[in-house]
């Protein structure tokens, strides 16, 4: 009788799917941000959650699945390292106790990612499936804006997602696109564990009033109107930039405003996730 020939794409297909269901059986919570709007804060969000909570003694990682605009290595101070490579698998790269991959760690931090959706969603799934990830507590995925590819490509890969934290400034401009979010996660299964409202005002420094740049309580608003948990507000600080662009997360500034204020947040979720 004459052996069927083996069909060696067929075959790594095959075993990219297993290494994907090991990644994803090894992790307890997934938590993904997300926002329908751009320049919101959400990979600052991601970032001090992650850290906030490796502080807290969970093991912890991120996914960076923002691919054409990374940003958590930049604010995980790590930004121009090559992710290392142990035989077939791609390590993370470990900062502040939490373990990352992003685009930026596999190509140089300058060259622009021109890929159409096939070739970015295949890149969030070898994210999964070809890195070599320890168990997890938590594995956070911090989204680009909007609610196509990459959202997509998550909600698909993964069958049990503990919930999204939907990411908003005050201002109606924001709330608007919040709203596509909010019913991109209704329509595809996924639950929402509250909404952030950052940016939410700004302290002073001179005159030590606060000044509503972004407008006033967008977020709760919404939240209040569509019967979702508000997790809280994040004021805007001048350092949290600071922070952010040297590679210090803001939520470690014990002095800050945006450490305190964080802080609520982190309790709620870990209520939300028994945790």
């Amino acid at each position: 009788m004459e052996e069927m020939a083996i069909d060696p794409m067929q075959a790594q297909r095959v075993q990219q799917e297993m290494n994907l269901r090991t990644t994803i059986n090894k992790i307890k919570h997934t938590i993904v941000i997300q926002s329908g709007k751009g320049g919101v804060g959400k990979s600052t969000v991601s970032w001090n959650l992650a850290v906030a909570m490796a502080q807290k003694g969970l093991s912890v990682g991120i996914l960076d699945a923002d691919i054409t605009g990374p940003s958590i290595p930049i604010m995980a101070g790590i930004s121009g390292e090559d992710a290392k490579i142990d035989g077939r698998k791609i390590l993370p790269t470990n900062s502040h106790g939490v373990d990352i991959i992003s685009m930026d760690l596999l190509l140089n931090a300058e060259t622009p990612v021109i890929w159409r959706g096939p070739l970015k969603m295949a890149a969030i799934k070898q994210f999964l499936a070809d890195v070599k990830w320890e168990p997890l507590d938590l594995l956070i995925i911090d989204l680009p804006p909007g609610t196509s590819d990459e959202p997509l490509t998550i909600s698909q890969l993964f069958d049990d997602i503990s919930g999204t934290i939907i990411v908003t400034t005050p201002q109606l401009v924001a709330v608007h696109d919040v709203i596509k979010s909010i019913g991109f996660a209704s329509k595809v299964g996924m639950p929402i564990l509250g909404i952030v409202e950052n940016m939410a005002d700004f302290p002073c420094p001179h005159c030590n009033k606060t000044i509503e740049m972004f407008g006033d309580g967008g977020g709760k608003s919404i939240a209040e109107e569509l019967g979702l948990v508000f997790l809280g507000k994040i004021p805007l600080i001048s350092n949290t930039v600071t922070n952010s662009d040297i590679g210090k997360p803001a939520v470690l500034d014990e002095e800050s405003e945006f450490a305190k204020y964080f802080e609520q947040v982190i309790d709620k979720i870990l209520k939300l996730l028994n945790l």
